[in-house]
């Protein structure tokens, strides 16, 4: 112990000798370890976004649609054609085991006006378990309720988005709304969901029953009254997703009497498969980003193998010196790899440093949500001592097995 204590000592007195060229040493290992905590930051940061979008749409969630058949040759593609009904929806509700809860939906484009102020949004018509579907809260008032539905009451919830374009700051619970010359009154404000995956804003909608968004806005599908625009379905579990989308798919088969070999009338799709691979394109960003990065924290240790051999050769007569005197072979080995290491575990501590602070600037000015964990620091700092003591060994081990009659006669 003493012996490695006395060579620290030695190690950080020679490198004061030279500070400015320990300083300039030191650089490439600074921002190598800075360099891997901002990206890796960067990118975490990016996944965490992802998935709190992903969370943002619901739980378990499956969604199917109408349409995507061919018609004379022609693939009209998913919603050309109203192939599924509101009886659909209660069809799989009460008839498929895996599916918790099932939201039949039309949409449009409406203008809402309230007062002197007015705003283009999205409509949708929907049912009470599309609340509990896409994991929505009530930031203010109540949702409606089934007996809305059933009666066609002229009411509406309101994104966020929505509500601060028509009444600022105010709440809106108990206004009345126009949407195309009908007067809604607003039971209540969705709680802020962000944007989508897709980028999409997902407050600025307005939720109507869907018995009145049919009957009173949208009017009615020629061919079908009863027809949709999509279903919103939740399977009970992850796990039960391959079940649900089993079962909705035999059972929208018999309801359309679609037989064996011809093509479906609707598409299913799991949405979260979808966007978990968006996660997972995140992820392989983020170990990109650190990897690319990682490639300064080597340039930075042959820096420190390039000065270190210049430093043995300047010090070869104090190397003669020190053997002569008793020094061993590895008392030489030791004290150079302790400078080595102690360069880069300096670089490594101020490169911490720095990449928190790149961090949070790039939070602040690059509106880019960062996340710095404690495992990307470690990492980042044990790194940076393997560099020093994997580029600082040859130098050491160079200077360990000098000839020390040739040491005390070089010039």
């Amino acid at each position: 112990m003493n012996r490695i204590v006395a060579s620290v000592g030695i190690a950080l007195r020679a490198l004061k000798v030279n500070r400015m060229r320990s300083a300039l040493t030191m650089l490439g290992i600074i921002i190598g370890v800075a360099a891997v905590i901002a990206m890796v930051g960067v990118g975490a940061g990016a996944t965490a976004r992802i998935q709190d979008q992903i969370q943002s749409i619901g739980s378990n969630l499956i969604i199917v649609l109408p349409g995507s058949i061919s018609s004379n040759g022609v693939r009209l593609g998913s919603g050309a054609v109203a192939s599924l009904t509101q009886d659909d929806a209660k069809a799989i509700a009460a008839d498929c085991p895996s599916v918790s809860a099932v939201a039949p939906t039309v949409r449009g484009g409406v203008q809402v006006v309230y007062g002197n102020s007015n705003w283009a949004t999205s409509a949708q018509g929907v049912t009470p378990d599309y609340m509990t579907i896409r994991d929505y809260t009530m930031l203010s008032g109540q949702f409606f309720t089934t007996q809305d539905v059933d009666a066609a009451a002229k009411v509406a919830v309101l994104g966020e988005t929505v509500a601060q374009n028509l009444f600022g700051d105010s709440d809106p619970t108990g206004q009345v709304v126009i949407i195309k010359n009908v007067p809604f009154t607003v039971t209540g404000v969705l709680t802020p969901k962000g944007q989508s995956p897709t980028g999409q804003d997902q407050d600025d909608v307005i939720l109507l029953p869907i018995s009145t968004a049919t009957q009173k806005v949208f009017g009615a599908n020629k061919v079908n009254a009863k027809a949709v625009a999509s279903l919103m379905v939740q399977a009970l579990n992850p796990q039960s997703m391959d079940q649900a989308i089993a079962e909705m798919t035999a059972l929208l088969h018999e309801r359309h009497r679609i037989e064996s070999g011809v093509e479906d009338d609707f598409t299913v799709r799991n949405l979260t498969e979808v966007f978990a691979a968006q996660e997972t394109s995140a992820q392989v960003m983020s170990i990109l980003l650190g990897a690319i990065a990682s490639v300064s924290l080597i340039v930075g240790g042959i820096g420190i193998m390039n000065i270190m051999l210049v430093s043995v050769t300047e010090r070869t007569r104090e190397i003669g010196l020190r053997q002569a005197v008793g020094a061993k072979t590895r008392d030489i080995l030791l004290q150079f790899l302790v400078e080595a290491v102690t360069l880069s575990v300096l670089g490594g501590v101020i490169g911490i440093a720095v990449g928190l602070t790149a961090s949070l600037l790039i939070s602040h000015f690059a509106q880019w949500s960062t996340q710095v964990s404690l495992l990307s620091i470690l990492l980042a700092f044990a790194f940076s001592a393997l560099v020093g003591v994997f580029f600082g060994y040859y130098p050491a081990r160079k200077a360990a097995f000098m000839d020390p009659i040739d040491a005390l006669r070089y010039e």
